[in-house]
């Protein structure tokens, strides 16, 4: 009986003896931690007052800037939406003066207003700046990377921006994707890549516009590896 005493005290000794080493070690040690306990509660309230007084007010300053922007680029008025009116910052402007303060989003409309210009350098290095979580954007965003590289002579190269463009949305759009790296394929003379495309997009999409025409292609494409 005496062992069970013994045995059933001996955790309660060494909890007590851990809780006194504890205590001790607060004791010895109480001003530099109360030291590194008070740092942290300053650097918190700096962030907080950085955040509250100066990231906040520009993002918010940020955001309402683009306005003008996107209204120009629903319009499909690029350069001013890119560049600016002269008294409303284009996407460009906002970018270089507020970066991703103003959403990532800017970085996806600046890409799409230089495609569309044509200064396609400037519209790959935008749109690999453009972040989303959305998968139908993302594969937007690397369908015109590879629509760019095309228009730069790429054409080897656009063909992986098109099929990840493809594997990403998995929905109707990858069958326009597929499409445009079938057509890549066979520029290249790469026919029996190409007709695999094709086949991807009949059997997997026939229901888009690309596979009720994708017959045409398939047709095509046998051919030419015959």
């Amino acid at each position: 009986m005496a062992k069970i005493n013994k045995e059933s005290t001996e955790p309660k000794a060494n909890v007590a003896e851990a809780l006194s080493k504890t205590e001790q070690f607060f004791e010895k040690n109480k001003k530099t931690i109360g030291y590194v306990v008070g740092g942290i509660i300053v650097v918190a309230a700096l962030i907080f007052a950085w955040y509250s007084l100066i990231y906040s007010p520009k993002q918010k300053e940020a955001v309402n800037q683009l306005f003008v922007a996107e209204r120009y680029f629903r319009l499909d008025s690029f350069n001013l939406a890119l560049n600016g009116d002269g008294n409303s910052l284009g996407f460009a402007q906002v970018i270089e003066k507020y970066g991703k303060k103003a959403g990532d989003a800017v970085f996806f409309d600046a890409g799409i207003c230089c495609l569309r210009l044509g200064d396609n350098d400037k519209a790959i290095e935008y749109l690999k700046k453009y972040s989303t979580s959305d998968k139908i954007m993302q594969a937007r965003a690397k369908a015109a990377i590879g629509d760019a590289m095309v228009n730069k002579g790429d054409v080897q190269g656009s063909i992986s921006w098109f099929e990840d463009a493809a594997s990403i949305s998995n929905n109707i759009f990858s069958a326009g994707y597929l499409l445009k790296a079938g057509i890549c394929y066979e520029e290249l003379g790469q026919f029996d890549k190409a007709l695999a495309a094709y086949n991807k997009i009949k059997n997997e999409f026939p229901s888009s516009p690309e596979g009720v025409e994708i017959q045409k292609y398939i047709s095509r494409a046998e051919a030419s590896i015959k």
